[in-house]
């Protein structure tokens, strides 16, 4: 199994090329950050329509089901379980307290009103389910926060090249040069940080394959050696590493790198065009809604 395909996010998507790759980096990096904090002390309602705006933004992009299918079926798989397990969980307002009107009166007032707290309620034996408007709510919370946390970030990630979103980063983080924050250096480490990422999953990919070539009998082993094996196995891929970091440090000697400033590389040329316009003006239509519709829900 080849563990740089297997692994089920922060993939970038080459092929087919949709029309989030053709976004600058920036706007998308405004638009995962709106999503971030959009359902911030919004309602149900609001949460709900973010996850449904991300899978739409999914589909008209033409995203290969494959690809959507590997990396987020186990996410919605989440989501819906986390959903269930809230929904039926305790609510916790265990508390009680003496009532102002007779029990008669009580009753009376619940049949003549519309509003339940209790929406769903199943006694049969030892089963018992009871689903609250505060239970239902915090499902909601949790479940939508989940997925919209992760499945942004995900999106971002998939359609954006890495060299795409340091570009991006360090544009937005230029004013801190004047309070003599390194910026250039940190970009830098970040996209070699980005470029080194599949040379670690390919040495971890070809260590496990070697040992798995050697079939060995971890049963006769038992704990004591099979922890020296994996101590062993963890020092040749700690030394694997290294020397792949001494090349790329000898190859950047070579080309004549000296620092960052004085021997800059040009990644991705940023520049905006008609379709960044038209999702910086659907981006106020966005924040609109949500100060109209998105409500504001304190607990």
């Amino acid at each position: 199994m080849d563990l740089l395909r297997s692994l089920p996010l922060g993939l970038y998507l080459e092929k087919p090329v949709t029309w989030l790759h053709y976004l600058d980096s920036r706007v998308k990096l405004i638009w995962l950050t709106s999503f971030l904090l959009a359902p911030v002390l919004a309602n149900p309602f609001w949460r709900l329509a973010i996850v449904g705006l991300l899978i739409l933004l999914t589909l008209s992009a033409l995203i290969p089901l494959r690809v959507w299918r590997q990396q987020m079926g186990w996410l919605l798989m989440l989501s819906i379980f986390a959903l269930i397990v809230a929904m039926f969980a305790p609510d916790g307002l265990n508390t009680h307290h003496q009532s102002r009107l007779p029990a008669h009166e009580l009753s009376a007032a619940s049949y003549n009103g519309s509003y339940q707290y209790v929406l769903f309620k199943l006694d049969q034996g030892l089963l018992s389910l009871k689903i609250t408007r505060r239970s239902l709510d915090l499902a909601i919370r949790i479940s939508t926060l989940i997925f919209t946390l992760i499945y942004s970030t995900n999106l971002y990630l998939l359609t954006t090249a890495p060299e795409e979103i340091t570009a991006g980063l360090e544009s937005w983080m230029r004013p801190l040069r004047r309070l003599n924050v390194p910026v250039t250096e940190i970009i830098l480490t970040l996209t070699l940080s980005l470029r080194f990422i599949p040379l670690v999953l390919e040495e971890v990919q070809n260590l496990a394959r070697s040992v798995r070539t050697r079939a060995i009998n971890w049963k006769k082993l038992g704990l004591r050696n099979s922890l020296q094996v994996w101590l062993t196995v963890a020092e040749k891929l700690l030394e694997n590493l290294l020397l792949r970091s001494e090349q790329i440090a000898k190859a950047m000697t070579v080309r004549g790198f000296t620092s960052p400033n004085q021997h800059r590389v040009q990644w991705h040329l940023l520049r905006l065009r008609w379709g960044d316009w038209l999702a910086l003006a659907g981006l106020l239509l966005f924040w609109g809604a949500r100060l109209v519709w998105g409500g504001l829900q304190v607990n």
